[in-house]
């Protein structure tokens, strides 16, 4: 099968290595390959045979199935770039982290064109999962696409006929994920500075025995620190999604702006030597918790 892939960064690139593995040919393209990190998307497409391609239609347009593995908010841009180079029956399969709304206008725009929109949701993190990381699917075109994911090696099922659902559930539980990581890094940060973290940890085991919180907050603030930015545009998402519902989005909306405030931080170079971090800088939550409180004393909080 021809698969392209619009969107190169690491999920992108994840499958890109696993369905050259398994013999299919890939092309891509990303809007940062003219940027400063373009020659390390290029390096990674030369030692894994995938094809570069010089636009989204120059990239869809032979492709029986098209990925859409972009940030949150370049959804519907995505769509609307390759809409009407698709091919005639080509799925399009969109990976993208939005809400309901934003992929039902999705689907409208590439019903514009000749491709079959497909809702994808993925409902965990790629990297230990792969090329088998669970994927609900909907719409109308969902069934069709099912088993050719199936063949594919994908962890793909149809969740639903009707576009929308599949992304609800997606943006719902991140609520509660995203919400988590971003709550256990506040919370263990303030009580770094009040020395209290062995307690407060303590007292976490206590009334959750079934979490390792000493692991789990290593996790968390390294998650948070890689990919803050790409979990704060989600989690953008993830507001909208509850104010379509006719509630307030409070905590989706904090988990937004704290995922993204710590991003920043790691922009600027706070978690390592660089301005983009490195995944588990350190082993250790503790020394990610005093960078945090050292900006925090130098800047004021946010």
């Amino acid at each position: 099968m021809t698969v392209a892939l619009i969107g190169y960064g690491e999920v992108g690139r994840i499958l890109a290595e696993e369905l050259r593995a398994a013999g299919q040919t890939i092309t891509a393209f990303d809007l940062k390959l003219d940027s400063a990190e373009g020659e390390a998307l290029r390096a990674h497409a030369r030692t894994h045979a995938v094809t570069l391609a010089g636009s989204h239609a120059e990239a869809v347009r032979s492709a029986e199935l098209v990925i859409s593995a972009v940030t949150a908010e370049q959804t519907m841009a995505a769509a609307d770039a390759c809409a009407l180079a698709m091919p005639a029956g080509g799925f399009f399969l969109d990976f993208n982290s939005a809400s309901p709304g934003a992929k039902t206008r999705a689907a409208e725009i590439m019903a514009g064109g000749a491709g079959r929109y497909v809702e994808g949701a993925v409902m965990t993190a790629v990297p230990p999962h792969r090329l088998k990381v669970p994927v609900l699917l909907g719409g109308p075109h969902a069934a069709a696409l099912e088993p050719q994911l199936r063949e594919l090696g994908f962890s793909a099922k149809v969740f639903s006929g009707r576009l929308g659902l599949a992304s609800a559930t997606k943006m719902c539980r991140s609520v509660i994920i995203k919400g988590l990581e971003a709550m256990t890094v506040e919370s263990l940060t303030a009580a770094r500075h009040y020395g209290v973290e062995d307690a407060v940890l303590a007292s976490l085991r206590e009334t959750l025995p079934g979490i390792d919180w000493e692991k789990q907050a290593v996790y968390f603030f390294q998650r948070v620190i890689e990919h803050g930015r790409r979990r704060g545009e989600e989690m953008s998402e993830a507001a909208v999604t509850v104010q379509e519902a006719g509630l307030p989005p409070w905590s989706a909306a904090g988990t937004a702006e704290r995922q993204t405030w710590v991003a920043e931080l790691a922009d600027g170079g706070v978690f390592g030597e660089r301005g983009s971090p490195g995944f588990a800088r350190s082993a250790d939550w503790r020394v990610e918790a005093d960078r945090i409180l050292e900006q925090v004393r130098s800047r004021g909080p946010r």
